[in-house]
């Protein structure tokens, strides 16, 4: 009975992560890490349903939110309460190394920026299967998404294992079944729905990295 629960509580739920993003933004557009995070632990629960293929995304992405966690948990949580304030924090009190990885290899700053660049590849990826029709290839879609977005920040052997990874990926079918919300009408228009504001996180925190030359942080 306990197994049963606890795999409901890792069940993904697209209306969950719509909730989650829309919980994001405070009125004055400035993005709470605590719901950013939540919004991840549910994209990870989606990409691990679908098996090990995105493994090697979805292991760092945890790491990531790991990380981000200790630092709202710690003694200047205060500070990470919003990625502006973070970002405020961090600069003015030097803990971001801006060229070149020295003592701040883990700072809030560069954490969140790789969930940032995973977060633009899953939202190219979820479009795609928005808009596309019963047969279209899930590989095609996700390498596409891939080499748009992720991909130029990735090595060559991590590209390659990556490319091959896609090539197992389940049908269409499969992807709108794992999100757990009805119908591929349904899921089709909560898609339309999430898309427009995990955009917006993510077009505002990519305006911001980039007012600060934050976003090729080493």
């Amino acid at each position: 009975m306990a197994d049963s629960v606890a795999a409901e509580e890792q069940k993904f739920c697209l209306r969950e992560v719509l909730d989650t993003f829309k919980s994001c933004l405070s009125e004055n557009k400035e993005v709470y890490i605590e719901h950013y995070i939540a919004g991840w632990r549910g994209l990870v629960r989606f990409l691990n349903s679908l098996g090990s293929v995105f493994s090697f995304i979805s292991k760092d992405a945890v790491n990531k939110i790991q990380i981000l966690v200790n630092y709202i948990n710690g003694e200047n949580g205060s500070h990470y309460a919003t990625i502006q304030s973070m970002v405020k924090y961090e600069l003015e009190n030097g803990l971001v190394d801006l060229n070149k990885r020295g003592s701040h290899p883990e700072s809030g700053c560069r954490t969140l920026l790789r969930l940032h660049r995973a977060l633009r590849w899953l939202e190219l990826f979820l479009e795609r299967l928005r808009t596309s029709t019963e047969d279209s290839k899930t590989s095609v879609m996700c390498a596409e998404a891939y080499n748009e977005s992720l991909a130029q920040h990735h090595p060559w052997v991590v590209r390659k294992a990556a490319g091959m990874a896609f090539c197992v990926l389940p049908g269409r079918p499969t992807f709108f079944e794992v999100m757990n919300v009805g119908t591929p009408e349904q899921v089709v228009a909560m898609l339309g729905d999430a898309l427009p504001l995990i955009s917006e996180v993510y077009q505002i925190t990519e305006e911001l990295y980039s007012q600060h030359n934050l976003l090729q942080l080493p």
